[in-house]
């Protein structure tokens, strides 16, 4: 047998027969669509591959401006926000400063409330002191329990005005929070600062027994309300400012409804701080005023008398019928100022403001500016004690109220503290003060203040002496015989 071996062939690429291409033609029945097999392949067009490439070089530039507004822009505002993320804060509230009589008894002070983490202000109990106090609302919370009011929000009286002071400073700590939401107290970031002690020129003792004086005066004779006032006359130091009826401060910062509004709908205004914010008719207590009013500008002298015979008689030249008659509260015959001012003669004080039968008198222009020096119809000023300025009247508020001209009679009874006259009670206690000392002092709350106060040299001393004389005199005899005690007790 022989046997023939052949070298086979190595083919290139480029030496491929078409015997070789079609080597195979006997299988192309057998083709598989699914392998792709005899199928005709096109190449990618240029024109996909450019928008492919544009697109995804869109999305790489959207993602790359929003990574550079984040990371660069807003960067340091979102590295805050992830550190609040985990680390939050706590309130540590400054307990409030106490408020305290003249002789350190509290009035207002602080108590640790179970479970929560502010001191819950309380007051002393007694409604003397309700409008001189005033009174706060506590840190609120919302239903997630963070507070959205996080200080003592103070409302009125000695706790709104010296709100600075007995304030003081929260603090805060900060709290570590996990991804459970479970929180550890961190380090402290600032100690909180309590509120500084307020002592008050009030005397506890006195105040109680003020108002239960004027608690029963009202009882007694029908009353809705009074006020009373007691001021040391050589420092302006109120010792008394009390309202009745007054209310309880501690009740109003726990937020007890129901009390609050049966205040509101009681008649006799417990709301109203009569000593500062009450406009009354002064009546009789201008009589000394005007006393000094007249004998400074020589209307009258120490020995003037006047015949007071319980009226006196205006004639009316229109009907003579009808004469204007004034009448005094009783006959006192003849009276000179000290009288006048013991027995609270109306006669003397129409013949000195408005004059009569062709005597002089004062007229309402220079009674006016009198007035307004010892205080009246002037504004307190802007303190604790701002309020209303009153009315003195005189011929323009007549005119701009009841569009009518001033007559004598309005003069008269402007003169005895009536008419449209009005004034506060704290204007009156320092124009009786006043006269005591020869200075207009401006009230005050707080001790061992330097005393603010107005000389007033206008009214001669002599003048001022006789005046205080005519007070004493109404006090042992006259019409203030009620106030000869030797003591309150």
């Amino acid at each position: 047998m022989r046997l023939n071996f052949r070298r086979k062939k190595n083919y290139s690429h480029s030496n491929i027969t078409p015997e070789d291409v079609l080597i195979d033609g006997g299988r192309s029945g057998t083709f598989s669509d699914d392998s792709f097999e005899g199928r005709l392949v096109k190449p990618i067009s240029s024109r996909a591959i450019v928008f492919l490439g544009g697109f995804f070089t869109l999305v790489f530039v959207i993602y790359a401006s929003r990574l550079w507004y984040l990371q660069v822009i807003n960067g340091e505002e979102y590295r805050e926000r992830s550190e609040n993320n985990s680390l939050a804060h706590k309130i540590l509230f400054a307990k409030r400063g106490i408020i305290a009589d003249r002789n350190g008894e509290a009035l207002a002070w602080n108590d640790p409330i179970e479970e929560e983490e502010f001191f819950q202000r309380e007051y002393y109990p007694h409604p003397s002191f309700g409008h001189i106090i005033g009174y706060i609302t506590h840190p609120k919370r919302d239903s997630s329990g963070f507070f959205y009011q996080d200080v003592y929000e103070a409302k009125s009286g000695v706790e709104y005005y010296f709100n600075k002071d007995l304030s003081g400073d929260n603090g805060k700590r900060l709290i570590e929070v996990n991804a459970r939401g479970e929180s550890t107290e961190g380090g402290l970031l600032y100690s909180p600062k309590d509120g500084e002690v307020v002592n008050l020129s009030i005397d506890i003792d006195l105040q109680e027994k003020m108002y239960e004086l004027i608690e029963n005066l009202a009882g007694e004779v029908g009353f809705d309300g009074g006020v009373g006032l007691l001021m040391d006359a050589k420092t302006g130091e109120l010792l008394v400012a009390t309202n009745y009826p007054g209310y309880d401060s501690s009740r109003f910062a726990h937020g007890d409804g129901d009390y609050i509004q049966s205040l509101q709908d009681d008649p006799r205004k417990p709301f109203l701080n009569r000593y500062s914010q009450g406009l009354f008719t002064p009546g009789s207590i201008v009589k000394p005023f005007m006393s000094m009013a007249g004998l400074q500008e020589g209307i009258i002298n120490e020995d003037s008398q006047f015949e007071s015979t319980g009226k006196l008689v205006i004639p009316n030249p229109y009907n003579p019928e009808l004469p204007s008659v004034f009448t005094d509260w009783k006959a006192h015959g003849w009276v000179d100022v000290r009288d006048a001012i013991a027995l609270s003669s109306n006669i003397f004080f129409y013949h000195l403001g408005g004059g009569y039968e062709g005597r002089e008198g004062l007229g309402i222009w220079k009674i006016s500016e009198y007035m307004k020096k010892f205080g009246f119809g002037v504004e307190l000023g802007e303190d604790y004690f701002k309020g209303p300025e009153g009315i003195i009247p005189d011929p323009d508020w007549k005119q701009e109220i009841f569009e009518d001209d001033w007559r004598v009679g309005d003069t008269y009874f402007t003169s005895i503290g009536q008419y449209g006259f009005q004034i506060t009670p704290l204007q009156a206690l320092r124009a009786t003060a006043a006269i005591a000392t020869g200075n207009l002092l401006e009230p005050t709350l707080e001790m061992n203040n330097k005393p603010v106060k107005e000389d007033i040299n206008f009214i001669n001393d002599k003048y001022q002496e006789i005046v205080k004389d005519g007070m004493r005199e109404a006090v042992l005899r006259g019409t203030a015989k009620g106030l000869n005690r030797s003591n309150l007790t």
